[in-house]
């Protein structure tokens, strides 16, 4: 591998590291902040990326679809942290595992009945759908990078929030101890419905941006939640600098995976079982540090 295709799959890796974060960042925060193990975090990035598609079809742009997204996909999840969510604080993992399993198949039934069971391609915008040259030979799309930025620019707005406001002290005091943040007087319900609507319009927020690489497709929030628990459990449950770091560790592992060779004997360990390699990373990972990367041992 030179070192031009080297660059282009670090960038490759980077950029699907940073929009893992942005959906494991919300999936962190419900389940560390709210003690809510949410299966149906993916579905919100399927909704995200079909909003994107449906939006910019309507307004024939991306730039107005991704804030117009993001509104719709905020009024989501409050509605959905009144009508279903705040229903499980009191309960075990076990209801909230069956009711969000529950909200999987009702969110893809209404995908199929609203939008249809057809792929769908997203416009990328004019203005980013030019190249940067590395060499001669190669060049890497503009658009990647501004993926990339966009996930950079939100985790540091979610960061500030969570660790330098007066609102992210609220949230972290209420994941310690809800009854004491009650007794103060603060309206701890009214902190969890804001943390898991962010978590959605997180989610949704990847799904439109990464909608026009990816295309819209149905059953796309499956396959991106199942990774988003490995990086949840490899950050360690409940630590967002958890999630990133495992986000990118991941993005690195199943990159190079697919692309680097690697023989032992006459055997091919990559790229034939890079599939299993973050998996594989995971098992490591807990061998080292059971309780995940960043995660407290309870």
């Amino acid at each position: 591998m030179d070192f031009a295709t080297f660059l282009i799959q670090l960038l490759n890796a980077v950029q699907y590291g940073l929009l893992l974060f942005l959906i494991a960042g919300g999936l962190t925060l419900i389940f560390g902040i709210m003690g809510i193990i949410n299966l149906a975090h993916g579905s919100f990035y399927m909704v995200g990326a079909y909003l994107a598609w449906s939006l910019s079809m309507h307004f024939g742009s991306l730039w107005l679809a991704i804030p117009a997204g993001i509104v719709l996909s905020v009024i989501l999840g409050l509605l959905l942290e009144w009508l279903l969510i705040r229903r499980l604080y009191r309960l075990g993992h076990l209801q909230q595992v069956l009711l969000t399993y529950g909200l999987i198949l009702i969110v893809e039934e209404l995908r199929s009945i609203v939008w249809g069971d057809e792929v769908h391609g997203v416009p990328m915008p004019e203005l980013l759908s030019a190249s940067i040259p590395l060499t001669d030979t190669l060049s890497y799309p503009v658009y990647r990078l501004w993926i990339s930025a966009v996930c950079v620019v939100f985790s540091l707005l979610l960061y500030f929030l969570i660790q330098r406001t007066r609102l992210g002290m609220m949230i972290r005091a209420g994941a310690t101890n809800r009854e004491m943040v009650q007794s103060l007087g603060i309206d701890i319900d009214l902190l969890y419905r804001f943390v898991f609507a962010l978590g959605v319009a997180l989610a949704a927020l990847a799904g439109m941006i990464a909608a026009p690489v990816s295309s819209v497709f149905p059953g796309m929030g499956n396959q991106v939640l199942i990774v988003c628990f490995v990086v949840v459990v490899i950050g360690g449950i409940g630590s967002v600098k958890g999630a990133l770091v495992g986000a990118l560790l991941i993005g690195l592992v199943d990159t190079f995976g697919k692309v680097v060779e690697l023989k032992i004997g006459d055997f091919r360990l990559l790229p034939e079982l890079a599939g299993m390699s973050v998996y594989l990373l995971m098992a490591v990972v807990l061998l080292w540090r059971p309780a995940g990367l960043f995660g407290k041992r309870s």
